[in-house]
């Protein structure tokens, strides 16, 4: 199994069931992990993986795409990621809200999805 992986992806966007989220910016960052059967090869090309900028690239799509909540970013990611590649076993993604709107509160706030396809 090889697992590629884009970690610690910052974005800005207008995310959130509250109307002010929706209309200022807020900063979101997401961790992506793509697992798929290593096939037999030397690795020697991209054909032989998974392309980290392809991957970056459907997630800048769907992440930029406001809705009302991170677990819609995080499947439309997951179905984009298995449509189009879909030898992918496992797809893990976490996106977190650097500024939630929780008053007094200190950190960051998001959800973790997983999907595990049969082969």
């Amino acid at each position: 199994m090889l697992t590629i992986e884009l970690q610690n992806l910052i974005f800005h966007a207008q995310h959130g069931i509250y109307e002010e989220e929706r209309t200022v910016m807020n900063t979101f960052e997401v961790n992506l992990s793509v697992s798929f059967p290593e096939k037999e090869s030397a690795f020697e090309s991209t054909e032989d993986t998974i392309s980290y900028v392809n991957l970056y690239a459907i997630v800048k799509q769907k992440i930029l795409n406001p809705v009302f909540l991170l677990e819609k970013i995080c499947q439309d990611i997951i179905l984009k990621i298995k449509n189009q590649y879909p030898a992918v076993y496992e797809v893990r993604i976490s996106i977190y809200k650097l500024q939630a709107p929780i008053e007094n509160f200190l950190g960051k706030a998001g959800v973790t999805m997983r999907r595990v396809f049969k082969e």
